[in-house]
């Protein structure tokens, strides 16, 4: 599961994920084909996972995926049946904070049927509205640098 190694802070401020859309990282850079989140949310160490197995494993033993997004964020919760007050929760998951337009998976090295249906099968195991892209629609649709 994805978690940073270290942190400055254990317990974090929770960062909002529904202001704007994303300006950088929107755009297929590594790859051919690319997940773009179409909603913002924040995304789960769990469900990252989840999304990376589906795409592997649609993909077979070619191509290669690469995550473009990482939970740096600490969630906390108290445990069930504790009375307000007394602190702050222990940390109980990390999230990744995925605004609207953020490529979060790309794809490279197999075909367009089979890099399209990894994907969709990817986005299924996300909390957000995703859109599948490919290397040129992506750079068309950001002023074609």
């Amino acid at each position: 599961m994805l978690q940073p190694k270290r942190t400055k802070h254990r317990k974090t401020f929770r960062i909002h994920h529904d202001k704007g859309k994303a300006f950088r990282g929107n755009k297929v850079s590594f790859g051919d084909f690319g997940l773009q989140a179409k909603s913002s949310a924040w995304i789960s160490a769990r469900q990252i996972e989840a999304a990376r197995i589906a795409i592997t494993r649609r993909m077979g033993r070619e191509g290669q995926v690469i995550i473009r997004i990482f939970p740096h964020l600490s969630l906390t919760s108290k445990p069930i049946g504790v009375r307000m007050g007394k602190g702050k929760g222990n940390p109980e998951k990390w999230v990744s904070v995925v605004k609207e337009d953020t490529m979060m998976f790309e794809v490279k090295g197999v075909s367009e049927e089979i890099a399209k249906a990894a994907l969709k099968l990817g986005g299924y195991k996300l909390p957000v509205k995703v859109k599948i892209l490919s290397k040129e629609e992506s750079n068309f649709k950001n002023g074609g640098k």
